[in-house]
């Protein structure tokens, strides 16, 4: 028991500390672990296992879709590609089919590789230090986004 208290609070620890784009990256991570979960349940037919495990990941792309900034043009295209996601995910949680979630899982993995990408060039920007600091440091949390982010890499 303490161990895994010990492990909540370093968990909740790094959550509290992370970046927002550290705690982009540990969502995507997060739906592809639930994921892989619910495929799993699947495949040894436990329904209700297989569901909670589809739910966590349909909460963190809509995590996605409700934090997208609609001051930059391209939230349209994420906008359709998360509506897109969380459609198959439904279907995937009725007709409990591990290939529908392996094809979203295929997208999420897509989109974190993306992201890594993306922080790592920015990370390595030296004409851009505030950029640079919100990426790497853990400045620029919003307390708002973290709450979200932790009830959802927690499945709440």
């Amino acid at each position: 028991m303490l161990k895994q208290n010990g492990y909540a609070q370093y968990q909740n620890a790094k959550i509290m500390t992370a970046s927002p784009a550290e705690l982009t990256l540990m969502l995507y991570e997060g739906a592809i672990k639930f994921g892989n979960m619910a495929i799993v349940a699947m495949e040894n037919k436990n329904p209700a296992k297989a569901h909670e495990n589809i739910v966590r990941v349909e909460n963190i792309i809509q995590n996605f879709r409700d934090t997208l900034d609609k001051k930059y043009p391209i939230w349209e295209e994420f906008e359709k590609i998360y509506v897109y996601l969380l459609r198959r995910c439904h279907e995937c949680n009725m007709k409990k089919d591990p290939e529908i979630m392996e094809e979203v899982l295929k997208h999420i993995r897509s989109m974190r590789d993306n992201w890594k990408e993306v922080m790592k060039k920015v990370a390595s920007d030296k004409s851009n230090p505030a950029a640079q600091a919100r990426v790497a440091g853990g400045r620029g949390n919003t307390a708002g986004y973290t709450a979200s982010a932790t009830a959802k890499l927690s499945g709440a």
